[in-house]
């Protein structure tokens, strides 16, 4: 039977990381437990699973980070829960270093233990992302 209370906590659990992130303080990154699996399904040059949050952030966000001007900020269409799993559906826009829009339209499916996620499967525009990736290099100075 499902405990439609416990979804709706993981669903506010969820719904206020993205409100954070909107906000500039912080996003469902802080949510990944050490030991998250995360996977980019797609064809980009970041699409595989990732087996911890550490490697995640280094490997795809750091270096992704370091091609923005400005932060990329969610709007978020929807969030939907079933069972552990909380389903975001949302938009996200932001300004490359090259000065370039880049927007991206992105659904993540969150598996929560607790208040940590512990494992994502992430869907979005490859072509859009590759683009970006592969265009613009990252920061000078940044660990990427």
């Amino acid at each position: 039977m499902r405990d439609l209370g416990a979804e709706d906590a993981r669903k506010q659990t969820v719904r206020t990381a993205f409100d954070d992130w909107a906000a500039g303080r912080g996003g469902p990154f802080a949510l990944l437990a050490d030991d998250a699996t995360w996977t980019i399904v797609g064809t980009s040059p970041v699409s595989r699973t990732y087996g911890s949050r550490q490697e995640f952030l280094d490997v795809v966000i750091d270096p992704f980070d370091a091609r923005m001007a400005t932060p990329l900020v969610p709007t978020v269409r929807g969030l939907y829960a079933d069972g552990d799993w909380v389903i975001a559906l949302f938009d996200a826009a932001a300004t490359a270093r090259d000065g370039r829009p880049y927007r991206n339209t992105y659904t993540w499916y969150l598996r929560l233990a607790g208040d940590r996620i512990v494992e994502a499967v992430a869907f979005f525009d490859t072509l859009e992302f590759t683009d970006l990736w592969t265009r613009v290099a990252p920061a000078e100075g940044s660990s990427s």
